[in-house]
C-alpha cells in the first residue's frame, strides 16, 4: 500500500530548491505539493532547470496562507509534521508517522515560523554533527520523504 504524503513549502524564496524539491518529490510519489506564501510556483524557468519536468507531473496548489492550507489538511485528518530543529523535535529516524502526513518546510535560513510550527502535530529534525547547524532545505527534504516512506 501506498503511503498518503503530503508537503507545505512555506516562504521558500530558491526557486532552484523548489524545483528540487518537485524532482525529489516525483521520485517519492508525493501524493501534492503545497506551495505557500512567497514560494515561487510553476510556470519559472528556475523551477524547470532543476524539477526537469517532475512540475508537470507532481500535483501542487498554490496557497497565499500556509495556515489556511495547514486548517484545510487539519480537517482531512492529515498530520502536520514540520522538518525544523526545535526544543521539541525529535530525530527523523525515531519518529513514528502517522498516514496520511504531510512535511512542512520553511525559508532557508529563518525556517518554519513559529505560528506554523505552533499548528504542527511534531516536529522532526536531522542531527548535525559540524559546524553549520542545518543542510540545504531540498537536501534535508530528500532524507526525510524517504525516511517517511519508509
Amino acid at each position: 500500500m501506498k503511503k498518503e504524503i503530503y508537503v507545505l513549502l512555506s516562504n521558500i524564496r530558491s526557486l532552484h530548491n523548489v524545483g528540487s524539491i518537485f524532482r525529489t518529490s516525483d521520485g517519492a510519489r508525493v501524493k501534492k505539493l503545497f506551495l505557500c506564501g512567497q514560494t515561487g510556483y510553476p510556470p519559472r524557468e528556475d523551477i524547470t532547470k532543476t524539477a526537469i519536468g517532475a512540475e508537470e507531473v507532481v500535483p501542487w496548489e498554490y496557497w497565499i496562507d500556509a495556515k489556511e492550507c495547514m486548517a484545510m489538511l487539519n480537517k482531512k485528518s492529515v498530520q502536520l509534521v514540520a522538518l525544523e530543529q526545535t526544543k521539541k523535535s525529535i530525530d527523523y529516524r525515531k519518529f513514528k508517522p502517522e498516514y496520511p502526513i504531510c512535511l512542512v518546510l520553511g525559508h532557508e535560513i529563518d525556517g518554519v515560523e513559529q505560528g506554523i510550527l505552533d499548528l504542527c502535530d511534531a516536529a522532526i529534525e536531522i542531527p548535525m554533527h559540524g559546524k553549520k547547524q542545518s543542510l540545504n532545505v531540498s537536501v534535508a527534504f530528500g532524507i526525510a520523504i524517504y525516511e517517511l516512506m519508509g
